[in-house]
């Protein structure tokens, strides 16, 4: 009876969410394929994919019921990719060193290239509130590594207004990076330690406080996205989902290692998910943080 009713105590916690992913739901569908490693999927409201086709130095356009198309070349090892409320894109480029913000006309203004006088090592991920406050990864992985001008590892902020502002130095690599649902919340994965941080922003998005809300994530984290439940979606082995408490929930699963997700499409319950040489699209019955009727 004790362990009847402590299982009846765990389905009563878990259950809205195991309703709404159950596993066998999970339809993982091939949405372009051939390329040599892609990353950085984001969404546009004004209904497209964008995402990077890194060794290429090319940035992929895909609108739903077409094919995929190049949306902007010459761009140096660009990764993580993520839009504001005005539409622009913002993406980090590895091999430039730098982030960089499009505007709807093409217009491509440097973000980001320094931290106090020193080349970034490689910006790899960012994320974009709904205030416009940005924020962004900056490891340094393979080769990238021989070339470093700080000795740390940073996550960092772009205000609005204002120059470019530290969040944590790190000795790990952080890398993908996301924010809660009400954006008081930033999440960090640290490929190193295999672990998740967690920090409070204050409302003027600095750091205020920071703890490891998961300790061992067991298969390297890579790109991380958050559900309008506040749920982590975490590119490891497969795309791993955990609760807002740090709690493995469920795992979407997949032949290819990924690389990062995001959410996407009218309705927001599209996970978008790059994965070495393909993407792939995968429906869920929950939408990503900050989809609403005005999307």
């Amino acid at each position: 009876m004790k362990r009847l009713a402590r299982w009846c105590a765990l389905a009563a916690v878990f259950a809205p969410f195991l309703l709404a992913q159950d596993s066998t739901r999970f339809q993982v569908q091939v949405l372009a394929k051939g390329y040599t490693y892609t990353d950085g999927p984001a969404w546009s409201k004004d209904g497209f994919l964008i995402f990077s086709d890194t060794p290429a130095g090319r940035l992929v356009k895909w609108v739903p019921g077409q094919s995929p198309q190049v949306y902007r070349e010459n761009v140096q090892g660009p990764a993580g990719n993520a839009f504001d409320s005005q539409g622009r894109l913002y993406t980090c480029e590895t091999r430039a060193r730098r982030v960089t913000r499009t505007d709807r006309k093409g217009a491509i203004e440097v973000l980001a290239d320094r931290w106090e006088a020193k080349r970034l090592n490689a910006p790899n991920d960012i994320v974009v509130g709904r205030n416009d406050h940005a924020y962004f990864t900056d490891p340094a992985f393979g080769s990238q590594a021989d070339h470093r001008e700080l000795d740390f590892y940073g996550v960092y902020h772009i205000p609005p207004k204002g120059p470019l502002e530290i969040v944590a130095k790190l000795t790990g690599r952080p890398n993908g990076i996301a924010l809660s649902p009400n954006g008081r919340v930033l999440y960090v994965t640290d490929s190193d330690d295999r672990s998740i941080l967690e920090y409070e922003l204050d409302r003027n998005g600095q750091p205020a406080n920071h703890r490891t809300l998961v300790e061992n994530t067991g298969a390297v984290p890579d790109g991380i996205r958050v559900d309008e439940k506040g749920n982590l979606y975490v590119a490891a082995h497969g795309i791993a989902v955990y609760s807002a408490a740090g709690q493995l929930l469920d795992t979407i699963p997949l032949d290819d290692p990924p690389s990062n997700c995001g959410f996407g499409e009218a309705d927001g319950q599209s996970i978008f998910i790059t994965a070495r040489r393909n993407v792939y699209r995968v429906r869920l019955l929950v939408k990503g943080a900050g989809f609403d009727e005005k999307r």
